[in-house]
């Protein structure tokens, strides 16, 4: 979820610049991590400003207890941000700003046995949550052969997903796959081709991160929570690192700006009471941040602010 290298959050100053930060304000960082964004939020409020921090990863709430924690001007709770709305100081004061950094962060990735990487072998586990909820190697072992394709379609965009899923039930009537290694073998064994440099795998891994994690859904839940949460002249910060979120991020501050949706086709609607409005374009990590932090090169930030 958070930035994705421990020591270079991704788009750190434009994502933390986006959110206008008042020094008295109340900030959410619905996506900790390692605390890169966390960190620089911070630094930019007094002591009447307050910081709450959300994350789902028991490791990511670690270093934060141990860490940021400690000053007693944050808060923080071990949950998806999806649930920031049920978070009760939340909604007592509303809040100035809000930064989701989405997907898997540097920390999930480079610790080969959390299973989200293809290019370790390790349990095929993939949740981020590590506490609840079902693995990926739990889903392939229970799911239809349609839902398995329909996910790596829906979730990966993958052109073979149906040759892949056929395989995978092949697979289990034999044995489980229980380790990432295995998955990869297989997924190369269906003649699945990428484009050059990029494992087979690739969109395999993504799709079942996705949908063990819930991760669109969750996206959903949080950019509603976030609209009621927000006070007038709020910021929402979000950065997203595949088309699937940044355009459900997209459409869902275009929603709020007020305009007619509809067909030019169909009578003329009345338009929508504005709530959001949009601050700047999408911003793209710069040649330079790409150089030094290569995962940040698929990162888009959009900005939006409350309306009165």
């Amino acid at each position: 979820m958070a930035g994705r290298d421990v020591h270079i959050p991704v788009m750190l100053d434009e994502a933390v610049e986006g959110l206008a930060v008042r020094e008295n304000g109340r900030y959410l960082d619905g996506t900790f991590g390692r605390g890169g964004h966390a960190t620089a939020i911070l630094a930019r409020l007094s002591a009447e400003g307050r910081l709450f921090l959300m994350d789902r990863d028991p490791t990511a709430i670690a270093v934060a207890e141990t860490g940021l924690a400690t000053d007693p001007r944050v808060s923080l709770r071990h949950d998806n941000f999806a649930t920031m709305g049920e978070w009760p100081a939340l909604a007592e004061g509303g809040l100035d700003g809000i930064l989701l950094d989405l997907g898997v962060s540097s920390p999930q990735l480079d610790d080969a046995s959390r299973g989200f990487s293809f290019m370790a072998d390790a349990p095929l586990d993939m949740r981020m949550d590590t506490t609840r909820g079902i693995s990926a190697a739990d889903f392939l072992r229970d799911a239809e052969e349609a839902e398995i394709a329909d996910v790596l379609w829906t979730f990966g965009e993958e052109r073979f997903s149906r040759r892949i899923a056929k395989a995978i039930v092949e697979r289990r009537a034999t044995a489980p796959i229980t380790r990432t290694g295995e998955l990869v073998a297989l997924v190369a064994s269906c003649g699945v081709r990428r484009e050059p440099g990029k494992n087979p795998a690739t969109r395999t891994f993504q799709a079942l991160r996705i949908r063990v994690n819930e991760e669109l859904s969750s996206v959903e839940r949080a950019l509603d929570a976030a609209l009621e949460l927000l006070n007038p002249g709020g910021r929402l910060s979000v950065i997203s690192f595949h088309s699937l979120e940044d355009r459900m991020v997209k459409q869902f501050i275009r929603s709020h700006e007020g305009r007619v949706q509809g067909s030019r086709r169909a009578p003329p609607k009345e338009a929508p009471p504005a709530r959001l409005k949009p601050v700047g374009k999408a911003i793209f990590a710069s040649d330079a941040e790409v150089a030094a932090n290569p995962r940040s090169r698929s990162a888009v930030l959009r900005v939006a602010e409350k309306l009165a």
